[in-house]
């Protein structure tokens, strides 16, 4: 008997010794990434389309990452929510899970190393591998954050989704849903309020909200940033990854930068020979390492594609099917340490940079990023470099990274699009400006927007007022803020001191140059503005901004430089008297170089004031060249 007690107890304290290690075990795991991760995608449970219900407090539309961080946020401000989608979905996570862009663009905080507004997308982030991440992991992410809430219903695989649209003394309001299922069942869902969060804000555009396409707003509807299929290599190996990373501190260095989930670089694949130039080509290297010796990569670029065109994206899968295989032995040819690897899959969906951009209660333009402007109804923070890719395959354009702000707020009521009641559109189709949402397109910064528009949503139900009126009313957004930070953000905004640019003379002109585009800080914010100007730059500044103005600068400025050496046309100063003569012939079409400096200030195309802070007129700089074309605009244009 004695020693059956013996045994009893040897066993009881063998199994708390094998439970506490189990506990260790899963707390290391919680606190450190490096673990291995899982192998299989857990199941989303999806109600069955027969009970999906007739009335929700709020759908969510679309399920990449900023629509899981929307009906997230609804489910935990206790709305009724359904998170519904089409597309083929058969997991959540969108872009990161089906786009395979597993490498984070992350909202660094101004020591680099922090970053901003947490919430949601911390708890995401937290449970997968680091800035790059295996697909599984991150799609389970999605998944267990959605299935923890009871007050989430999902259904996927819709054939069709259309907003609702009513419409009382002359406002509309979308007050549900069409759902058509692939079976052919047809589901008319009613909802307290609607969050669009597919990528091009699909629901808000069918449900007539105004919106710019591309880069519309500056002058140029036809041409998108570059769409990317993300490939998949394989045989990664820890050996190949160790050397990859190596190569960043080698003497040949070409711009190599690793951690241990990312590697960054490899210039040297822009000059890969493409046997498509018109369509197709690589640019540096962004690959993300993922599970079992493998990794998916950022670079390729296809132009010409209508992402709404079924027939055009099958076209781009066409093309990269055709190229990247050649892509993949151009790379080993020039590093020999990835000989090994071998191409994998390419990415169930198109990476789309951009299409629609709505126009809400409030726009985000560059100046917010160039002044580091805060707002009374902040939700967000943003810091990502502006970050412009290829809209072309010319050569000459490589894209541009406009700046590196280290802050800018991102307002509410710029998820509230005009004309349209009952909608809210997050990620980012929302409305910024096309050149900052070089910066605000980034996922972590949608998630947070999304985040605060669950929340929004349960605010204004319980008011009884609509979207609109609550972006209105300021204590009822501070109220938002507050459960916003009770709920994980943090909306503390940094204190900082103004960039340097902002007390130089010549501000305002950059400030229009930088909003038409035409004037850079790369990875920055220094935009020489005392740097000197030329001949042949002017040129293409005037080009530039007839994009955006082409009522003011409605002629080319070509025939001004026309006599003027080639080789000599960007080195040589640029005289005030030249640059006059370029702004009118670009204004008229015609002038006379001895007296277009007399005409412009005859006709009041220049200021006094303007040409009083010209230092050099024998040598005029950006700074110079910006005002001057900045008062050419403030007195012709029309906008």
């Amino acid at each position: 008997m004695k020693n059956r007690k013996t045994i009893i107890l040897l066993t009881f304290g063998l199994l708390l010794i094998i439970i506490s290690g189990l506990f260790y075990v899963g707390k290391l795991q919680d606190d450190n990434k490096d673990t291995a991760p899982p192998t299989e995608v857990i199941d989303i449970p999806q109600i069955p389309i027969e009970e999906v219900k007739e009335h929700y407090d709020v759908v969510v539309v679309g399920t990449d990452p900023e629509g899981v961080a929307a009906a997230v946020s609804s489910a935990r401000n206790g709305l009724k929510t359904l998170l519904v989608d089409g597309r083929n979905r058969e997991i959540l996570g969108g872009l990161f899970t089906l786009g395979w862009l597993n490498s984070l663009d992350m909202n660094r905080a101004p020591d680099g190393v922090d970053y901003y507004n947490k919430g949601i997308f911390k708890e995401w982030f937290d449970r997968v591998e680091g800035d790059s991440f295996a697909i599984v992991t991150a799609t389970n992410a999605f998944h267990e954050l959605v299935e923890a809430e009871d007050n989430i219903e999902v259904r996927l695989g819709m054939k069709s989704m259309e907003p609702v649209v009513t419409e009382a003394s002359g406002a509309k309001t979308v007050s549900g849903v069409k759902l058509t299922a692939a079976d052919g069942t047809v589901l008319e869902v009613t909802a307290g309020a609607v969050i669009d969060a597919t990528q091009d804000g699909d629901i808000a555009a069918a449900a007539g909200a105004p919106f710019t396409f591309g880069r519309e707003d500056i002058g140029d509807d036809k041409l998108l940033m570059a769409v990317t299929p993300v490939y998949e290599l394989v045989n990664v190996t820890p050996e190949v990854w160790d050397a990859i990373s190596k190569r960043q501190n080698n003497d040949d260095d070409d711009g190599t930068g690793a951690n241990n989930e990312s590697v960054w670089g490899f210039k040297e694949m822009w000059e890969y020979p493409s046997t498509n130039p018109e369509r197709i080509r690589s640019r540096g290297l962004n690959i993300g390492r993922s599970v079992n010796d493998t990794a998916f990569i950022n670079a390729v670029q296809i132009f010409d594609i209508d992402p709404f065109d079924p027939a055009s994206v099958e076209e781009a899968y066409e093309i990269a099917r055709k190229e990247i295989p050649l892509m993949l032995e151009y790379l080993k040819s020039l590093y020999p340490e990835l000989e090994p690897i071998e191409l994998g899959g390419l990415a169930p969906e198109l990476y789309v940079r951009e299409t629609r951009h709505f126009i809400g209660e409030y726009r985000l333009t560059m100046a917010d990023l160039l002044e580091q402007q805060t707002h009374p109804d902040d939700i967000a923070f943003g810091s990502y470099p502006v970050d412009i890719q290829s809209t072309s395959s010319a050569p000459t354009d490589r894209g541009a990274v406009l700046m590196t702000p280290e802050f800018y707020g991102v307002p509410f009521r710029m998820l509230v699009p005009k004309e349209i009641d009952g909608l809210l559109v997050v990620g980012r189709a929302a409305s910024f400006d096309s050149l900052p949402h070089g910066s605000a397109r980034v996922v972590p910064l949608g998630m947070a927007t999304a985040q605060a528009a669950g929340a929004a949503v349960k605010l204004a139900q319980e008011e009884g007022i609509t979207l609109r009126e609550l972006s209105a009313n300021q204590p009822l957004i501070d109220s938002l803020k507050e459960r916003l930070t009770e709920q994980g953000m943090d909306l503390t905004p940094p204190k900082l001191e103004p960039y340097p640019f902002m007390s130089h003379p010549a501000y305002e002109g950059m400030k229009l140059a930088v909003m038409m585009g035409i004037s850079q800080a790369g990875y920055g914010v220094d935009f020489g503005l005392d740097v000197e100007s030329n001949p042949k730059r002017l040129f293409y500044n005037l080009s530039g901004a007839s994009k955006t103005y082409p009522e003011v600068f409605a002629h080319s400025a070509e025939p001004s430089i026309q006599d003027i050496p080639e080789d000599q046309a960007s080195k040589m100063p640029l005289t005030l008297e030249q640059a006059a003569y370029s702004l009118l012939t670009a204004v008229e079409g015609e002038a006379v170089p001895a007296k277009a400096l007399d005409v412009m200030m005859a006709q009041g195309y220049v200021r006094t004031e303007t040409l009083d802070i010209i230092k050099n007129r024998s040598k005029l700089t950006n700074g110079d060249v910006y005002m001057l074309i900045k008062d050419v605009v403030d007195a012709l244009s029309t906008k």
